[in-house]
């Protein structure tokens, strides 16, 4: 899985691999957020605030970290 870099005050990059995406936060933290599409993927990514995504994205998804 690559993580891309992303302009986030938040992120450092996002990566998505097999119905999963990755966020790395800038304290270098990685988390998984399980059944994701790709659509919702690209949702995100495209998103104008990273930052406003991931907190409707977290109440939906279940995540943990890695």
């Amino acid at each position: 899985m690559n993580l891309l870099p992303v302009s986030s005050s938040r992120m450092n990059g996002v990566g998505y691999e097999n119905n999963t995406m990755y966020i790395q936060f800038k304290d270098g933290s990685i988390y998984a957020y399980e059944n994701v599409s790709e659509s919702d993927y690209r949702n995100f990514i495209n998103s104008p605030s990273l930052g406003s995504a991931l907190s409707r994205f977290d109440k939906i998804h279940p995540y943990h970290r890695v």
